[in-house]
């Protein structure tokens, strides 16, 4: 499933709803099948995503094969938060009318 991030003042974010989870449950919002950051919570929010990225942050890990016998690259916790932290932040700086809204099929 693909949850989609909208924002007023950027672009959209698509991303399957297993990493989405993982962002929104490491800045506190539950994963329902709609929400929102208000212009308020945002710069707090991109703080939060950051502290959770230096916390996830080791060596990076081995690439994995795939059923083909095929190297995959291992996408970490910082790669999948970077866009909604740059979309937070640029947002916040759009007004007391700025937000954000995610949409998916369902609560992930």
């Amino acid at each position: 499933m693909l949850v989609r991030f909208d924002s007023s003042e950027t672009g959209e974010i698509l991303m399957f709803a297993d990493a989405a989870k993982d962002l929104l449950q490491a800045i506190g919002k539950e994963t329902t099948a709609r929400g929102a950051f208000t212009q308020a919570e945002m710069a707090g929010a991109a703080e939060l995503l950051r502290q959770a990225v230096k916390r996830a942050e080791g060596p990076p890990p081995e690439d994995v094969e795939d059923a083909n016998g095929k190297k995959v690259p291992v996408v970490v916790f910082g790669q999948r938060a970077w866009p909604l932290i740059d979309m937070l932040e640029r947002t916040a700086r759009g007004g007391a009318k700025a937000n954000i809204v995610w949409e998916a099929a369902s609560d992930f």
